[in-house]
């Protein structure tokens, strides 16, 4: 059945229809909230922007989700999902407001920094509740295509929020500090409709359930079995040798695309001025075409992982897993500095599709290796330990591109070192191909959508 057909007889549970309202809401904001948060780092004319005051910005968008998404899950088992979906996003309409107060107010930077974190850790807790109710509204048959298709859908409304965000900054006169700020409370305009959304369904809907409340532990004794739980997930890793390796792939990878973003930052910022070739008056430099040209990186980027997600299976059907992800990496060793070293803005945008696409597909097989070889008990601790390394490696590396980047973000380094690394990925993967024993494996005819994790 066509992803259409799944979506049309998923809307026939009238609860699933109210739940996907919540999510798609939340996630448009998402979008909205995030892309003002990084054109305001990057863009604002005031602020003199460097790979530090990004890779900070990196930190405080991505840690939380790395940092709370393994006890996310223990609260969420002590607390009413619906009013956590309906006070989470309230809360962060608040919170949002008070950021955009903050821009205003040209408070120190600390502080701004402060109430993102804020409205990003919420986040974490909006997110896994949205996973953990799903099984309250749809019956069990549909529960994978459910899985399947949700996060999926928020994936796209995230989008669709960077591009209402984008679209409100080029439209604005003046793209000064009362730019940034209309964007971020249109960001906290949409979190109040998402709450509001949530009212929708009664109170005790999405569970849990009032056998819960006999089975509770107090909560540090919970958060410490979390704790234990974590370290069994990375035991557990130690004997699933394909699942870390593919692991290990993914998060190396996206150590790559984390550094190359910073860089492609930089570039817009600084490198590009308004006819597309590089100025070398820095003060000169024109924003808005800037922030155009990081919008259609951005969009490009986009195509690529929605490329990934058609011919992943069959790339994996052709080349197995392990051979998948090395022609990936391969493919990326050779392309990203084959376009990349003119930093020229045509085919930096290729190379911003290109890396989407392998990007996206790794992270596709790499989700298909753990899910077919990890016992199903420590499937959601593994998981955790995914979120975490996915989104740590980001970070690190935009903090490693700070060290290495110049303030116009051309380096040849750069570009050089993520080839090298990604060659290496590329190798090891060969080396996993050759030595291992596909047969003895399970084999899923076709990896997960690229919206689940």
């Amino acid at each position: 059945m066509s992803a259409v057909g799944d979506l049309r007889t998923l809307l026939h549970f009238p609860d699933f229809r109210r739940l996907l309202a919540v999510r798609l809401l939340s996630q448009l904001a998402d979008g909205v909230y995030q892309v003002a948060l990084a054109a305001y780092v990057v863009f604002s004319p005031e602020n003199e922007t460097s790979p530090a005051a990004i890779a900070s910005a990196m930190a405080v968008l991505l840690l939380p989700y790395s940092l709370l998404g393994p006890f996310a899950g223990v609260l969420l088992d002590r607390w009413r999902r619906r009013q956590v979906l309906l006070y989470g996003n309230l809360l962060r309409a608040v919170l949002a407001a008070g950021t955009a107060a903050l821009v205003v107010g040209a408070v120190p930077a600390w502080l701004f920094y402060l109430s993102a974190l804020s409205v990003t850790a919420v986040n974490r807790f909006i997110l896994a509740g949205l996973s953990a109710a799903l099984p309250r509204v749809v019956d069990e048959p549909r529960l994978v295509m459910a899985n399947s298709l949700s996060p999926t859908a928020g994936t796209l409304a995230a989008t669709a929020g960077g591009g209402i965000a984008f679209a409100i900054r080029l439209a604005a006169p003046d793209g000064g500090r009362g730019t940034n700020a209309l964007v971020v409370l249109a960001g906290a305009a949409v979190y109040l409709l998402a709450g509001s959304a949530a009212l929708r369904m009664s109170r005790d809907r999405l569970g849990p359930g009032p056998d819960a409340t006999r089975v509770r532990l107090r909560l540090l004794s919970t958060l410490a079995t979390t704790t234990r739980g974590l370290a069994d997930g990375i035991r557990h890793l130690r004997q699933r040798h394909s699942a870390a390796y593919a692991l290990t792939a993914m998060t190396l990878m996206r150590f790559c695309y984390g550094a190359l973003t910073v860089m492609v930052l930089m570039l817009c910022r600084y490198a590009w001025g308004a006819d597309g070739r590089v100025d070398e008056a820095v003060e000169a430099v024109d924003m808005g075409a800037g922030l155009k040209l990081l919008g259609l990186a951005v969009a490009a980027s986009g195509v690529g992982y929605f490329v990934a997600a058609l011919i992943t299976p069959w790339g994996v059907g052709r080349a197995g897993r392990f051979g998948w992800l090395a022609l990936c990496a391969a493919a990326a060793a050779v392309l990203e500095p084959a376009l990349g070293l003119s930093f020229e803005p045509v085919p930096v945008l290729l190379a911003a599709l290109v890396l989407g696409l392998v990007t996206q597909a790794s992270k596709i097989t790499a989700d298909t290796a753990v899910q077919s070889t990890v016992d199903d008990v420590y499937r959601g601790r593994v998981f955790s330990l995914y979120d975490m390394l996915f989104n740590v490696a980001f970070v690190g590396a935009a903090g490693v591109a700070a060290l290495i980047l110049p303030p116009d973000g051309r380096s040849v380094a750069l570009v050089v070192g993520v080839a090298v690394l990604y060659a290496g990925v590329a190798a090891l993967m060969f080396h996993v191909k050759r030595t291992r024993t596909m047969s003895s494996e399970p084999q899923p005819s076709v990896p997960p959508s690229p919206g689940t994790s």
